[in-house]
């Protein structure tokens, strides 16, 4: 399997996507990251700790490609129209991450476009991420639900699961771990979102 993380806007979990998925997949089989962004947030990352699968630079693809069972794509940040095209045309599923406030949400809609226009339709996913706890347990995020809402009424096809604004995250990165291994009282929770992610990635469930 083939998964391609991208986003028009910065800030959006991106990269923590992609290690997560990454981390996610290792379980099902042999996984090579494949770090195309040019902050090489992955790679530093991987250097600083130790993550369960490999972080090869993006001129290595199709070498990834050959020799893993699965292989998840970090992209460059704010891929072009273009660009779109090829990432679309050259993975099993383009993850898009989006936090749900409104410059993102705009910018995540001008990019579905895109791919639609560029034939991709059917073959991307958005994920919501950096959703705010909510005011109370009982209640989901207000702006959570918005913004799944608008993408539904866009016809946009969105992740179930949400991954939550968690501090674990932070944690993970500086660490150069996956979320689960940081000592964080909410390392589980972070895990299980992309856990959750992950099942619809790979088996649909």
């Amino acid at each position: 399997m083939i998964v391609t993380v991208a986003a028009f806007k910065g800030g959006v979990g991106k990269t923590t996507s992609a290690v997560h998925l990454a981390a996610y997949l290792s379980r099902q089989g042999e996984t090579v990251l494949v770090d195309g962004d040019m902050n090489r947030s992955a790679s530093r990352q991987a250097r600083r700790g130790r993550f369960p699968f490999s972080v090869w630079d993006e001129r290595r693809i199709a070498i990834a490609v050959r020799e893993h069972e699965h292989v998840i794509i970090d992209t460059e940040a704010r891929p072009g129209p273009e660009d779109l095209e090829d990432l679309a045309a050259g993975c099993d599923l383009l993850v898009l991450p989006t936090t749900p406030d409104v410059m993102s949400l705009e910018a995540l809609i001008l990019t579905t476009e895109a791919v639609n226009k560029a034939g991709g339709e059917g073959r991307y996913k958005v994920l919501l991420t950096m959703i705010p706890p909510p005011p109370d347990k009982s209640r989901p995020n207000k702006r959570g639900k918005e913004a799944r809402a608008e993408l539904e009424v866009e016809e946009i096809p969105v992740f179930r699961e949400e991954v939550r604004r968690l501090a674990a995250f932070v944690h993970a990165s500086d660490a150069g771990l996956p979320v689960y291994e940081v000592k964080d009282p909410k390392a589980a929770e972070a895990w299980a979102c992309y856990e959750a992610v992950g099942r619809e990635v790979f088996d649909g469930r």
